[in-house]
């Protein structure tokens, strides 16, 4: 992306993120949001919470009532991530039971 990807460009981009590490979508964050800022644009589906962080985006929800624009925080990758973060031990206890 550092050496493809031009200002100005539309970028249409599904799951960039799935063979990157959390460091790695960071670096890719940095690299969309500062081409946006020279112009570019992006359509980015995406499940990734750091991504969907990225300042400025609109993010849109497709659900059981069509599509809705939604908060960061409302998206299910952030909820799900954010009570696995803060719950750890009663996720895995109630995942992991025999």
């Amino acid at each position: 992306m550092q050496n493809t990807f031009e200002a100005g460009g539309l970028y249409v981009l599904d799951e960039p993120e799935a063979a990157l590490s959390p460091q790695r979508q960071l670096t890719l964050l940095i690299h969309i949001s500062r081409l946006a800022a020279q112009g570019a644009q992006f359509i980015i589906a995406s499940h990734s919470p750091i991504l969907l962080g990225i300042p400025g985006a609109s993010i849109l929800a497709f659900g059981q009532y069509g599509v809705e624009r939604i908060e960061y925080e409302e998206t299910e990758s952030y909820r799900v991530t954010e009570l696995f973060i803060n719950n750890r031990d009663y996720f895995l206890d109630m995942l992991l039971k025999n």
